[in-house]
């Protein structure tokens, strides 16, 4: 395993990415490029993502300044590797908390997932809904997508459940809310400006 201090400031020059998370993840892409296991770490990346989304115990310890960088890198590890998160993503995941850069984690997994995007001339939506998806529901939405955007989509589903019902899709910039949160918003405000 090449040491991935070394790779980040070489990485961000090369692939275009800036930022923080974007230098991380860059060095994580080439790293899993190397090795072959891009798909290995994407899978990983995602289950960070939703263990992030579903804890907030996990998120207070990612962003917090006052746990030392050595507990608080022994705590992600160890839910990481309960989670079944590969040996590579725990090796990065540790070297970012040493690095005291844990609180940008779910950016660099975003990164890294746009990195692979890219590579692959794929668009990646991001989609919160109520409640999870169904299989059907999910291969109908991306057909959807693809016809309308022209290309390939991977999607990104979420669940947030004060959304009601409906749905919010971003896709880079663009974003197109659906949800019955919103429009309930929107009508309580129509009706205080009616009053």
């Amino acid at each position: 395993l090449r040491d991935i201090f070394e790779v980040i400031w070489v990485s961000s020059a090369s692939s275009g990415v800036s930022g923080v998370a974007g230098r991380y993840a860059a060095a994580l892409f080439e790293l899993t490029e190397e090795q072959k296991k891009l798909d290995e770490v994407a899978a990983d990346m995602a289950t960070i993502r939703a263990l992030l989304a579903e804890s907030a115990d996990l998120r207070r310890l990612v962003a917090s300044p006052v746990i030392g960088r050595d507990d608080q890198g022994r705590a992600i590890v160890a839910v990481l590797e309960k989670a079944g998160v590969s040996a590579l993503t725990c090796n990065f995941v540790g070297v970012v908390a040493r690095n005291r850069r844990l609180f940008v984690l779910d950016s660099m997994c975003v990164a890294y997932r746009e990195l692979l995007a890219s590579r692959r001339g794929e668009i990646t939506a991001e989609i919160m809904t109520a409640a999870p998806l169904s299989d059907t529901q999910r291969d109908s939405l991306e057909q959807e997508l693809r016809a309308a955007l022209g290309s390939k989509v991977t999607l990104d589903p979420r669940v947030d459940a004060s959304l009601l019902g409906g749905m919010i899709v971003k896709v880079g910039s663009r974003m197109v809310d659906s949800s019955l949160r919103t429009k309930l918003q929107r009508l309580e405000l129509s009706l205080k400006g009616a009053a």
